[in-house]
């Protein structure tokens, strides 16, 4: 584990800092763009992981962002029904220009304000989790809490 390096990673360490609440990105060698590869190189429980899941919604073409505890699988029922429209898993393309990041390293913060987030109520059980940091090697620590205030997401069942 060391520093950030990474330009993308820098980007969202700006952005963490303009937040002030002193989160820091850290980067691996390995990659971390799986919840079991993410938990097995920070040394945590695969549920601390915050799966950034990004779907595109039917009708109005909206991002969905489902961020969900590692040790879960999304059900896509349950988010539409939070969503209020059918949504679809969004491909590579859509996901990148929606968040500006790449699968495996989408970060849940800095995001265009039309993303509608929405967080697993299971990550709430933990004391501290950990989110990408804008790349499959980067991540960054911080509670449920910070969380649902940096993503104005709205807490739910998504399992």
């Amino acid at each position: 584990m060391r520093p950030a390096t990474n330009p993308t990673a820098l980007r969202v360490q700006a952005q963490l800092d303009a937040l002030g609440l002193g989160h820091r990105i850290v980067e691996f060698e390995q990659t971390t763009r799986t919840a079991a590869d993410a938990a097995a190189a920070i040394g945590c429980q695969v549920g601390q992981i915050v799966k950034t899941l990004v779907f595109r919604g039917t009708k109005t073409g909206q991002a969905v962002l489902a961020l969900v505890s590692g040790a879960n699988r999304a059900s896509e029922a349950k988010l539409e029904a939070l969503v209020g429209e059918p949504i679809a898993k969004a491909d590579a393309d859509f996901v990148r220009a929606t968040t500006g990041y790449a699968i495996g390293g989408v970060c849940p913060v800095g995001l265009p304000e039309n993303v509608h987030t929405f967080i697993d109520q299971d990550l709430t059980a933990h004391a501290e989790i950990w989110a990408a940091g804008g790349t499959p090697a980067s991540v960054f620590r911080l509670t449920p809490d910070d969380l649902r205030v940096m993503t104005r997401g709205i807490v739910g069942v998504l399992a």
